[in-house]
Protein backbone atom coordinates (compact mmCIF):
# COMPACT_ATOMS: atom_id res chain seq x y z
CA UNK A 1 0.00 0.00 0.00
CA UNK A 2 1.47 3.29 -0.64
CA UNK A 3 0.96 6.27 0.96
CA UNK A 4 -1.08 8.01 -1.45
CA UNK A 5 -4.26 5.93 -0.55
CA UNK A 6 -4.20 7.56 2.45
CA UNK A 7 -4.80 11.35 0.91
CA UNK A 8 -7.69 12.80 1.39
CA UNK A 9 -9.15 12.81 -1.94
CA UNK A 10 -8.79 9.05 -2.20
CA UNK A 11 -10.84 8.05 0.82
CA UNK A 12 -13.54 10.69 -0.66
CA UNK A 13 -13.14 13.12 1.85
CA UNK A 14 -13.18 17.02 1.64
CA UNK A 15 -11.66 17.64 4.64
CA UNK A 16 -8.00 18.17 5.18
CA UNK A 17 -8.00 15.92 8.47
CA UNK A 18 -6.23 12.60 6.16
CA UNK A 19 -3.58 15.20 4.61
CA UNK A 20 -2.74 16.35 8.20
CA UNK A 21 -2.73 12.69 10.03
CA UNK A 22 -0.57 11.24 7.23
CA UNK A 23 1.93 14.13 7.59
CA UNK A 24 2.40 13.34 10.88
CA UNK A 25 2.63 9.32 10.34
CA UNK A 26 5.29 10.10 7.82
CA UNK A 27 7.39 12.33 10.43
CA UNK A 28 7.00 10.21 13.17
CA UNK A 29 9.07 7.61 11.82
CA UNK A 30 10.85 9.76 9.32
CA UNK A 31 9.15 7.88 6.48
CA UNK A 32 11.80 9.26 3.85
CA UNK A 33 10.18 7.08 0.93
CA UNK A 34 6.80 7.79 1.44
CA UNK A 35 7.81 11.77 1.59
CA UNK A 36 9.73 10.86 -1.81
CA UNK A 37 6.29 9.55 -2.97
CA UNK A 38 4.27 12.47 -1.49
CA UNK A 39 6.95 15.08 -3.49
CA UNK A 40 6.74 12.67 -6.96
CA UNK A 41 3.09 12.97 -6.96
CA UNK A 42 3.00 16.93 -7.22
CA UNK A 43 3.39 16.25 -10.61
CA UNK A 44 0.15 14.21 -10.75
CA UNK A 45 -2.52 15.08 -13.64
CA UNK A 46 -5.01 15.10 -11.04
CA UNK A 47 -5.48 18.26 -9.27
CA UNK A 48 -7.04 16.65 -5.64
CA UNK A 49 -3.94 14.36 -5.36
CA UNK A 50 -1.95 17.11 -6.36
CA UNK A 51 -3.48 19.65 -3.92
CA UNK A 52 -3.55 17.17 -0.92
CA UNK A 53 0.30 16.17 -1.59
CA UNK A 54 0.86 19.97 -1.16
CA UNK A 55 -0.94 20.25 1.94
CA UNK A 56 0.84 17.12 3.38
CA UNK A 57 4.21 18.81 2.34
CA UNK A 58 3.20 21.53 4.00
CA UNK A 59 2.03 20.01 7.41
CA UNK A 60 5.90 18.25 7.22
CA UNK A 61 7.35 21.29 6.45
CA UNK A 62 5.82 23.33 9.11
CA UNK A 63 7.05 20.78 11.81
CA UNK A 64 10.18 19.13 10.41
CA UNK A 65 11.14 20.97 7.58
CA UNK A 66 14.55 19.23 6.70
CA UNK A 67 12.65 16.22 5.79
CA UNK A 68 11.54 18.23 2.96
CA UNK A 69 13.71 21.02 2.11
CA UNK A 70 16.14 18.75 -0.96
CA UNK A 71 12.72 19.18 -2.65
CA UNK A 72 12.95 23.00 -2.62
CA UNK A 73 13.30 23.94 -6.24
CA UNK A 74 10.25 21.83 -7.04
CA UNK A 75 8.32 24.13 -5.06
CA UNK A 76 9.69 27.06 -6.40
CA UNK A 77 8.89 25.40 -9.92
CA UNK A 78 5.59 25.04 -8.97
CA UNK A 79 5.63 29.03 -8.47
CA UNK A 80 5.17 28.80 -12.44
CA UNK A 81 1.78 26.79 -11.82
CA UNK A 82 -0.97 28.05 -13.84
CA UNK A 83 -3.03 26.69 -11.39
CA UNK A 84 -3.91 29.60 -8.44
CA UNK A 85 -4.07 26.64 -5.69
CA UNK A 86 -0.74 25.16 -6.94
CA UNK A 87 1.02 28.28 -6.68
CA UNK A 88 0.04 29.56 -2.94
CA UNK A 89 0.31 26.39 -1.80
CA UNK A 90 4.05 25.93 -2.68
CA UNK A 91 4.41 28.92 -1.30
CA UNK A 92 3.37 28.08 1.52
CA UNK A 93 5.61 25.24 1.75
CA UNK A 94 8.52 27.40 1.16
CA UNK A 95 7.81 30.26 3.98
CA UNK A 96 8.40 26.95 5.96
CA UNK A 97 12.12 26.53 4.21
CA UNK A 98 13.30 29.69 4.71
CA UNK A 99 15.99 29.32 7.00
CA UNK A 100 17.24 25.80 6.09
CA UNK A 101 16.85 26.04 2.21
CA UNK A 102 18.27 29.77 2.19
CA UNK A 103 20.33 29.46 -0.66
CA UNK A 104 18.26 27.96 -2.70
CA UNK A 105 15.27 30.41 -2.44
CA UNK A 106 17.75 32.96 -2.59
CA UNK A 107 19.21 32.10 -5.76
CA UNK A 108 15.32 32.01 -7.44
CA UNK A 109 14.51 35.15 -5.45
CA UNK A 110 12.97 36.98 -9.02
CA UNK A 111 10.78 33.74 -9.41
CA UNK A 112 9.32 34.21 -6.02
CA UNK A 113 8.99 38.24 -6.06
CA UNK A 114 7.43 37.01 -9.41
CA UNK A 115 4.95 35.26 -7.90
CA UNK A 116 4.57 37.94 -5.30
CA UNK A 117 3.87 40.23 -7.70
CA UNK A 118 1.41 38.58 -10.02
CA UNK A 119 -0.37 35.84 -7.74
CA UNK A 120 -3.35 35.67 -5.86
CA UNK A 121 -3.92 37.24 -3.11
CA UNK A 122 -3.01 34.13 -1.18
CA UNK A 123 0.02 33.86 -2.51
CA UNK A 124 0.74 37.90 -1.75
CA UNK A 125 0.57 37.49 1.41
CA UNK A 126 2.17 33.75 1.84
CA UNK A 127 5.23 35.44 -0.80
CA UNK A 128 5.57 38.82 1.49
CA UNK A 129 6.10 36.37 4.73
CA UNK A 130 8.08 34.27 2.82
CA UNK A 131 10.44 37.05 1.79
CA UNK A 132 10.20 38.58 5.01
CA UNK A 133 11.46 35.56 6.94
CA UNK A 134 14.45 35.29 4.07
CA UNK A 135 15.25 38.87 4.50
CA UNK A 136 16.03 38.45 8.41
CA UNK A 137 18.39 35.62 7.75
CA UNK A 138 21.56 38.17 7.17
CA UNK A 139 22.44 41.82 6.04
CA UNK A 140 22.84 40.93 2.72
CA UNK A 141 19.54 39.10 2.15
CA UNK A 142 18.03 42.39 4.23
CA UNK A 143 19.50 44.64 1.38
CA UNK A 144 17.78 42.74 -1.34
CA UNK A 145 14.90 42.08 -0.42
CA UNK A 146 13.60 44.50 1.72
CA UNK A 147 13.76 47.59 -0.58
CA UNK A 148 10.98 45.47 -2.68
CA UNK A 149 8.99 44.61 0.59
CA UNK A 150 8.80 48.80 1.40
CA UNK A 151 8.12 49.25 -2.40
CA UNK A 152 5.37 47.17 -2.05
CA UNK A 153 3.66 48.57 0.48
CA UNK A 154 3.66 51.70 -0.99
CA UNK A 155 1.75 50.05 -4.07
CA UNK A 156 -0.67 47.45 -2.85
CA UNK A 157 -3.99 47.67 -1.90
CA UNK A 158 -5.25 49.49 1.32
CA UNK A 159 -6.90 46.75 2.90
CA UNK A 160 -3.69 44.69 3.01
CA UNK A 161 -1.24 47.20 4.44
CA UNK A 162 -1.62 45.88 7.88
CA UNK A 163 -1.45 42.42 7.49
CA UNK A 164 1.61 42.83 5.00
CA UNK A 165 2.98 45.28 6.82
CA UNK A 166 2.89 42.64 10.21
CA UNK A 167 4.53 40.35 8.23
CA UNK A 168 7.53 42.78 6.69
CA UNK A 169 7.59 43.91 10.40
CA UNK A 170 10.07 40.63 11.01
CA UNK A 171 12.75 41.80 8.56
CA UNK A 172 13.13 45.43 9.90
CA UNK A 173 16.49 46.75 11.43
CA UNK A 174 17.19 50.19 12.49
CA UNK A 175 18.81 50.36 8.82
CA UNK A 176 15.53 49.93 7.53
CA UNK A 177 12.93 51.51 10.11
CA UNK A 178 12.69 54.99 8.94
CA UNK A 179 11.70 53.81 4.89
CA UNK A 180 9.65 51.07 6.62
CA UNK A 181 7.61 53.82 8.95
CA UNK A 182 7.55 56.08 6.03
CA UNK A 183 5.77 54.16 3.77
CA UNK A 184 2.98 53.34 6.41
CA UNK A 185 2.07 56.69 7.02
CA UNK A 186 2.23 57.20 3.55
CA UNK A 187 -1.05 54.96 3.48
CA UNK A 188 -2.48 55.92 6.66
CA UNK A 189 -4.77 58.77 5.19
CA UNK A 190 -6.88 56.20 3.44
CA UNK A 191 -6.89 53.35 6.11
CA UNK A 192 -9.94 52.54 8.53
CA UNK A 193 -10.34 52.85 11.84
CA UNK A 194 -9.21 49.04 12.37
CA UNK A 195 -6.69 49.25 9.81
CA UNK A 196 -5.24 52.55 11.98
CA UNK A 197 -5.39 50.73 14.71
CA UNK A 198 -2.95 47.64 13.47
CA UNK A 199 -0.67 50.00 12.08
CA UNK A 200 -0.16 51.76 15.34
CA UNK A 201 0.53 48.45 17.03
CA UNK A 202 3.27 48.05 14.85
CA UNK A 203 4.91 51.46 15.17
CA UNK A 204 4.70 50.89 19.38
CA UNK A 205 6.58 47.67 18.43
CA UNK A 206 8.82 49.11 16.64
CA UNK A 207 9.44 52.02 19.74
CA UNK A 208 10.46 49.19 21.94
Amino acid sequence: MTVQTKLASQLNRKDERPNIELARELMEVNHIEGIQEIVENLANPNKRIKADCIKVAYEIGRVKPELISDYAEIFIDLLKDSNNRFVWGAMQVLSTLTEISAIVLMKHLHTIKLAVKTGSVITTDKGILTLAKLAILNEQNHERIVPFLIEHLKNCRTKEVPQHAESILLAITEVSKADFIHALKEREPYMTKPQLRRIQRIYRQLAQ
